[in-house]
This record gives C-alpha cells, structure tokens and sequence, in this order.
C-alpha cells in the first residue's frame, strides 16, 4: 500500500487524492467530507486549489513509542500489514508525515487522548458545535397546582418544533382535544399526535412501562421516532403499594413515581439493582441516549419545546409542603430533568388558568391535597360565567385519578411567585370562557368581554410577560394566538 500510494504521488504530482475525491461527490454532496487520510504536502495543496476555504486540515500526531503501541495493538489476521512501526516508518513518505504538521489549520495532540476525546476536539475546531448557543429551546411549564391545560397549549404549538420533548412522570395527565375524543397522555408529549416531530422521553423522567406501551400503540408511534433515555427509572409495583398512605394523607395520585424516585437515589449502590428503561425488553428498540440525540439538533439548528408537567404551586422545593409532588416542576426543574442548559432556552411559557385548582381527596369529604386562596365552589363560576353547572363538574374532574376539583379565586400572589422562578417570556392564559360563557365566540382578542381584557392586563402587568397565548374553550380553534413570535421566524 505504501508503494502504490508513492506510485500514484509521482504520476500524478500528488493529485491521485483529489480526483478520486472529484470522482465521489454528487450534486447531493454532505455538508462534511472526511478524507483519512494524507501524507504529502501536495496531495493537501492539490485538494486546497480545487476547494479553497472549505478545506480543513487536521493534522492528529502523538509521541513515537504511542505511536507504536498504538499500531501493534491493530494488527490483525485479516489484513496484512508490516510487522511493526519501525518498518513503517522506513518508506520515505511515511518518516515525513510529521513535517505537516507545519502547514495544518489544526493539531492534536493525541497522546492523552481516547477516541471520543479526538471527535470531540476536531468536532469543536470545526465549528460543528457552534461558537456559541444559539438559543433553540421553547420550555412550557405550569404556573398553579397542575390542571391549568398545558397539553392543549402544547398540543397546538407542536407543529412548530423538530422534537418534542417530556419530563416527570405518569401521575401527570395532559388532556389534548381531538375527534372523535380527547387524549389524555401521560408518558410521551402531548404534541404526539398532532405534529411529526421527534419525540424524546428525558433522562430524568419516570415511567409506567404499561401505560407507556399503550401511548405509543394508541398513537402509531414508531421506533425511530421516539428516544427514551436509558436512565429514566421505571415505576414498581412495590412503589405504587409503597405510596398508598400519600393518596389519603396528600391528595397524591398513588402512581408510584415519588417512590420510584426515592429508590433512585436510596439505592445508589452496586449491590441493588434498580431497573431503568434500558432494562425493559419491549422499549430496547427505542433506547438512545438523548443528550446525543438533542447535540446532535442543537447542532442542526434544530427547534425544541420542552413541556414540563404538573404546575410550579406543587414544587418540592418551592411549593406548600408537604403538599407538593416529587419533583421541582419549574423551568430549572425540567431543564435538568431533559438535560438541556439553560443558555439553550430562548421563550418560556407558563401556562396559567383564571381560576387555579387543586385535586380532591379520594374520600369526598375532606380536603387534604394542601392550601388554596380563597377557595370557592364551582356553583360560584357557573353563576359568574353563565356556564352549567353540570358542565363545569364533568370538566373538573382530574386526568389522572378522576377525582373532582378544588377551584379557588384567581391567585395574584402566586402568579407573580410563579413569574419569579420561572421568568416566563409569556403567559398562556386557560379557561377564559369560567371569565363569561361569551368568550366562547371570540375569535380574536378584540372578541372578549371587556372584564376579560381587563383581566388579561392585570395578568401581564403582575407577570412582566405577555399574555400571548388565550384558550378560550376545548374545542376545535380554541386558543387566541397573540404571539409576536414563531419558532421559524427569524425576528425573535
């Protein structure tokens, strides 16, 4: 091989590389070529004059004796090669070869290198990572006790994005309208069914091997269309069993996911084994690592939304404990959870409801799922919007444990609190027809009652961010699109 590559240098004055790199390439070209490798300096002159610019050179060097572990560790019986480096480096060409190091764009030292370390380095000084971050992530979280409507926020915006991505767990229930019925999903996004983007399940989340099973052959969702982070941990039977004093005691959905969290950091050892969604036959076909899948887009230049679960009232850290959930539910809560830095986020949407709830106790009686202000009742709403009563208690009733609602007035406080931890660039405000059955008809902002507007204002003056997103029932065309923005304008 070394003597045809000097034959083919001295007929053809070094151009043998080119031409045959010429002769490869389509009109549908890629956007990176890697040639491995060269070894005079006219081989690179030649390829620099046909490509100018585009052309990087790499020049990957390490000391003699690595160099030399490193080819006796590749000799194998399929092909025959000199027997050491030694006699490699007695072909003219081959002793050279350090001497380009002089003309490269680009060395690496790799002596102290593994080959992911390599790819890394000349993936960085290739740009391919960018030089800085450019901002491609949409995150949407709840800013009350849960409930506020987030799927359906989600649901509308998906079209939008490249991939969608879920954090938290089952015991979370976002209802998506749709004919014939709603779906209500619990594991993938609530986007799923309305757009075609790629779906990621994060690495952080917490899964229902069951119920995520069923969403994925509800929906049709085939393997290459759906990451699931080998780390999320898997909910137990014993960890559904293990909860059933928090369903009486907090209100809590029994779903097992607060236990199966706690044993995720209980049994950090090597003895215990804790099964994540890796060790689940039936979900290996769409086991990936998803922080290589979300590099891999915000390489590309690829849109993300983020669509958090439950709402920023039921925080561990920064809710009313210990009614709260097991999770941070906040936008730092979700960004960990999906493994996405916070420099990548570009809008934030809270998605808040006019009047807040909380779920129910299983008995019907008394009320343990934690405080409200000023709690009402839904004959209250029914009598202030025109709304029917009836309606309103089929509505309120939980998507997850089917349980009906505690409703309260409209919490100012906890807006701004909600606004203060999330920094939201925009409110997505639901339910506006409980404001006055009128706001149905609206089509336009202009459309809603004047209380309504008026109330919408307050909202934004107490948040700092635009109430840009308005849905005014469940139903076909129910949101109000007031956004200044989109995901694939360029005028952010």
């Amino acid at each position: 091989m070394q003597g045809l590559g000097d034959r083919l240098d001295r007929q053809t004055k070094g151009t043998w590389v080119r031409d045959g790199l010429a002769n490869r390439l389509t009109h549908d070209e890629p956007e990176t070529i890697i040639i491995d490798a060269v070894r005079r300096k006219e081989q690179i002159v030649a390829i620099r004059q046909s490509y100018g610019r585009r052309v990087v050179h790499i020049h990957l060097t390490a000391k003699r004796d690595e160099l030399a572990r490193r080819y006796a560790k590749r000799l194998t019986k399929d092909f025959v090669e000199l027997p050491s480096f030694a006699e490699v480096t007695k072909n003219p060409t081959e002793a050279q070869i350090e001497s380009l190091s002089q003309i490269a764009d680009i060395v690496i030292h790799t002596d102290r290198c593994l080959v992911q370390d390599v790819v890394v380095r000349a993936s960085s000084h290739l740009g391919l990572f960018g030089r800085g971050y450019e901002r491609l992530v949409d995150v949407l979280v709840g800013g009350q006790y849960g409930s506020e409507g987030k799927g359906n926020i989600a649901s509308y915006l998906a079209r939008e994005y490249d991939i969608l991505v879920r954090v938290g767990g089952p015991n979370a229930g976002h209802k998506v309208f749709q004919e014939p019925a709603p779906y209500t999903f619990h594991q993938l996004p609530s986007g799923t069914r309305t757009s075609d983007a790629r779906l990621v399940i994060a690495p952080g989340s917490v899964i229902d091997v069951k119920t995520l099973r069923q969403e994925i052959a509800d929906c049709g969702v085939e393997a290459e269309r759906l990451s699931i982070d080998p780390h999320a941990i898997v909910v137990e039977r014993s960890d559904i069993r293990n909860e059933r004093r928090l369903v009486k005691g907090i209100a809590s959905t029994g779903r097992g996911v607060g236990w199966a969290t706690i044993r995720r950091i209980r049994d950090r050892h090597p003895k215990h084994k804790v099964r994540f969604a890796a060790d689940i036959v039936e979900l290996r076909p769409f086991i990936r690592g998803t922080y290589k899948q979300l590099e891999k887009a915000f390489a590309k230049g690829e849109r993300i939304l983020l669509e958090g679960t439950q709402g920023t009232g039921l925080s561990l850290y920064h809710g009313t404990y210990p009614y709260v959930t097991s999770r941070d539910t906040t936008v730092a809560g979700c960004l960990a959870e999906a493994g996405i830095s916070p420099s990548m986020v570009r809008r934030v949407i809270m998605v808040c409801r006019t009047y807040p709830i909380r779920v129910g106790n299983p008995d019907g009686k008394t009320f343990q799922s934690g405080p409200m202000s000023q709690e009402i009742s839904l004959k209250e709403i029914a009598a202030r919007s025109g709304l029917a009563l009836k309606e309103l208690q089929s509505t309120e009733i939980t998507s997850t444990t089917h349980r009906p609602r505690r409703v309260a007035e409209f919490d100012w406080t906890l807006l701004r609190k909600g606004a203060s931890l999330n920094g939201p660039t925009d409110i997505a405000l639901t339910f506006v027809d409980y404001l006055d059955k009128e706001n149905r008809k609206a089509r336009r902002f202009e459309q809603l009652t004047p209380k309504s507007i008026q109330f919408i204002e307050e909202i934004e003056r107490v948040a700092g961010a635009s109430v840009s997103l308005i849905s005014t029932r469940f139903e076909f065309r129910n949101i109000i699109d007031r956004r200044a923005w989109s995901v694939r304008s360029d005028a952010f």
